[in-house]
């Protein structure tokens, strides 16, 4: 079992981080949250949960123990897989859904692309005892500087490619991210991202 990947951070999009373990590097599907917490870092560690099935190894990473504990509490949810689970994790905060789910505040779990009232629900009252274990943090990332300038191409090309890889169209999101971008060309990445996940 592998508990965390410790390296430099080899390559980075907003859905994946490749980090180079001397020479060796691993693949690891991450949220918003994490790829904040390790945007302009060199070398990084990661908490890794393996999710090894007849088809597929996948590993999935996190800036903190806290979100990998979150992320473990919302796939035990039925109907709740990584990919969704990443969902709600790039949506909000640990904290934000650790108050969520304490607070039964089903609207707001409700705005995240994909959950329904009955899923939201279902993962509250699935939750909601096991949550206050987790409890609160203070650690929550500080979205990446704000870029300026010329970039905002470079911006939109990796919004969408993230969201692409969160199983959006291309056209879609295309849209969605250009509109975002012209009200705001200085948003980082993430924040377009997240705003896209609540329109798309």
């Amino acid at each position: 079992m592998i508990e965390y990947v410790k390296g430099e951070l080899a390559d980075l999009t907003p859905a994946m981080a490749v980090v180079d373990c001397h020479g060796v590097g691993y693949g690891v599907n991450i949220s918003l949250n994490t790829y904040s917490a390790i945007q302009g870092k060199r070398d990084i560690k990661l908490y890794i949960y393996e999710a090894i099935r007849e088809d597929a190894f996948v590993l999935w990473g996190f800036a903190s123990k806290q979100e990998r504990e979150l992320f473990l509490l919302l796939i035990s949810v039925s109907g709740i897989g990584g990919n969704m689970a990443r969902m709600i994790l790039s949506s909000l905060t640990p904290s934000e859904l650790v108050d969520v789910i304490s607070s039964g505040n089903d609207r707001l779990l409700k705005t995240v692309k994909g959950i329904g009232l009955k899923t939201a629900q279902r993962i509250i009252v699935e939750l909601r005892d096991k949550i206050s274990l987790i409890g609160s943090s203070n650690n929550d990332v500080i979205p990446g500087k704000v870029t300026t300038g010329n970039i905002s191409n470079e911006v939109m090309e990796e919004a969408v490619s993230a969201l692409t890889m969160l199983g959006f169209q291309v056209s879609a999101s295309q849209k969605v991210v250009v509109s975002i971008l012209k009200e705001d060309p200085s948003l980082p990445v993430e924040k377009v991202i997240k705003m896209a996940l609540k329109q798309l």
